[in-house]
């Protein structure tokens, strides 16, 4: 991945989960990449194929361009800032692979998706972590349940819960345990782009990136289609 950035243009800098360098080099960073070469760390050990890899590219620190691929699933999606989010599907795992953009764009699908197997659900659809939960994501179900007593809860590894939530499969996603910049910021811009929205816990603020903390607040994510 790096090689391949790095191939795109040198004179950009990464920022990555396998070797994040100090507050110090990175603070007046204007563009650079953001990596997370294997996002779902556990699920991948546990040979459940629920991870990801996640790439942004970062402008004044916020996030202009977002690529997360599902290997498992064939899925890779894309998002541009203010140019929509999509997912083209069938991209089968090859480390010789070179696509142009022409070969990208032909035959993807903007994101929500619209059909009626998505969109709208019976019941609210609600996705956790499949291996990071705490009393506090418990105590926030409950919260909903209250609302929503029929709630269905929808267990799932690593950024792919980005990608639901921006298909349009789950409503809600809500995280109480730490995350890191890298774990974010391309499932971010791909479920804005899709007419979503992700806001910090407890406070309703947005993420912030290139922070001198790499970790994130807690958050909550909505699709497009969710009322709550």
């Amino acid at each position: 991945i790096v090689s391949g950035l790095q191939a795109l243009d040198a004179a950009i800098p990464i920022l990555s989960e396998e070797d994040p360098p100090a507050w110090e080099v990175r603070q007046h960073w204007q563009r650079y990449w953001l990596v997370d070469p294997l996002d779902g760390t556990r699920e991948f050990i546990a040979g459940n194929n629920e991870f990801t890899i996640n790439i942004a590219l970062m402008e004044n620190n916020v996030c202009m361009g977002a690529v997360i691929y599902v290997p498992y699933f064939e899925k890779l999606y894309i998002a541009g800032r203010d140019a929509g989010s999509y997912v083209k599907e069938h991209v089968a795992p090859d480390s010789g692979a070179e696509y142009t953009y022409d070969e990208i764009v032909t035959g993807w699908t903007r994101l929500p998706l619209e059909s009626q197997a998505v969109r709208p659900h019976p019941r609210l659809r609600v996705a956790v972590s499949r291996s990071h939960q705490t009393p506090e994501t418990a105590e926030h179900i409950a919260r909903l349940r209250e609302a929503h007593p029929d709630l269905e809860i929808v267990e799932q590894g690593s950024s792919y819960k980005f990608c639901l939530l921006a298909e349009g499969r789950v409503d809600y996603y809500v995280r109480t345990t730490h995350t890191y910049e890298w774990d974010t910021a391309a499932g971010e811009l791909i479920l804005a782009e899709a007419g979503g929205r992700t806001r910090t816990l407890p406070d309703d603020g947005v993420l912030r990136y290139n922070e001198k903390d790499l970790r994130n607040p807690w958050f909550v994510c909505r699709s497009k289609y969710c009322k709550i």
